[in-house]
């Protein structure tokens, strides 16, 4: 990966009971491989707070490998929609979950988010190392 190049972002959050035990998982994909994935414990909190960390841990991780172009791709609509400014964020620790992305944000060339159903294969996986996250920490 590049300064100046870009890849795609595949993120899941996931909570088992909501609150409950979360975990989030991202994927760096590059001309459909993926290249990086990674996953971790959020603790006891919402699917929407987790759905949040995943992305952030995501453009943590991004910012150490490209300035450029990023699309960021989640299952959850909406996170994607308060990010693109289309809903407003209503509870407080969400905004502040929000304003924490967008100062990450500002790192990249571009950043775009898209909502994508649960059924495509990157989301499946970044699911799947949510739910091995979770079983390890038995939760």
């Amino acid at each position: 990966m590049s300064d100046e190049g870009g890849f795609d972002i595949y993120t899941d959050g996931a909570s088992r009971g909501n609150p409950g035990h979360a975990a989030y998982a991202y994927l760096f994909v590059e001309g459909g491989a993926v290249v990086l994935e990674d996953s971790g414990y959020a603790g006891v909190t919402t699917n929407n707070t987790a759905e949040y960390l995943a992305i952030t841990h995501a453009l943590e991780a991004a910012a150490g490998r490209t300035a450029g172009d990023l699309s960021v791709y989640s299952d959850s609509e909406l996170v994607v929609r308060q990010m693109n400014g289309e809903y407003r964020v209503n509870k407080e620790h969400l905004r502040e979950l929000k304003a924490g992305v967008l100062a990450l944000v500002g790192r990249f060339r571009s950043v775009r988010f898209v909502s994508v159903r649960r059924t495509n294969p990157h989301i499946a996986q970044a699911d799947r190392l949510c739910n091995e996250e979770l079983d390890r920490r038995g939760a």
